[in-house]
């Protein structure tokens, strides 16, 4: 099947368009909505601009769709940028929010499109374990109970696994960040032909969450 991918830059969208690859589908297309409210419910915010550095990093194209990122009003936005695109089917990276999957299966059928969801209903822990083994994730946003400073740039290994699952005990935080407890960024997987070096960063603290936000950046070669 030919797919769009909707991507933020973050781990379950890049993985999504793994598993596409894997199973072999074409990713022709990568699509990014860029709310202006970072507080979306439907889109990633943190960093979103490096989708731009993801699209020549693995060589696909990017249709980029500002938007103001109001609830519902946003979906318009979305049916805009996947209308412009020739394609099969769109691939979400959507785990557990029916939220988030109803409203792009909603979408999709209106322009006569499949919804490939390949990571939905996956079991988080083990959906972790298996990304950290294919992509170099860091977290770049917290918004939850226990998720503070120190948390931010931090690489997602097996040690960030289990102080996650210590979180969801105590706190009830999502493992996987379906409750948009945190977003991530993705500086290497599988589909990139050059990996994404971080050379600024800087850390946004506002109280109860946070932001590591990518000053500058570039693509560097993998061998």
């Amino acid at each position: 099947m030919k797919l769009a991918a909707l991507i933020s830059g973050g781990k379950d969208s890049s993985f999504a368009i793994y598993k596409a690859l894997q199973e072999g589908h074409e990713v022709t297309d990568l699509i990014t909505i860029i709310p202006a409210n970072e507080d979306s419910y439907m889109f990633h915010s943190a960093n979103i601009r490096l989708t731009e550095l993801i699209s020549e990093a693995c060589g696909i194209p990017l249709t980029s769709q500002l938007s103001t990122g109001e609830k519902e009003k946003e979906l318009l936005d979305l049916g805009k940028a996947i209308s412009r695109v020739k394609v099969d089917g769109v691939a979400v990276g959507a785990i557990e929010s029916e939220y988030q999957a109803y409203r792009v299966r909603n979408i999709c059928d209106e322009l006569g499109m499949e919804m490939y969801a390949p990571l939905w209903h996956m079991e988080p822990e083990g959906l972790l374990r298996e990304m950290i083994t294919l992509m170099d994730i860091r977290m770049v946003k917290v918004a939850a109970a226990g998720l503070d400073e120190s948390w931010l740039g931090r690489i997602f290994d097996e040690q960030m696994i289990m102080d996650l699952k210590a979180l969801n005990r105590k706190y009830r935080v999502h493992i996987a960040g379906e409750g948009g407890e945190y977003e991530s960024l993705v500086l290497d997987a599988p589909f990139y032909k050059k990996r994404i070096q971080l050379l600024e960063t800087r850390n946004l603290w506002m109280g109860d969450r946070g932001i590591m936000e990518v000053v500058q950046a570039q693509l560097k070669d993998k061998y």
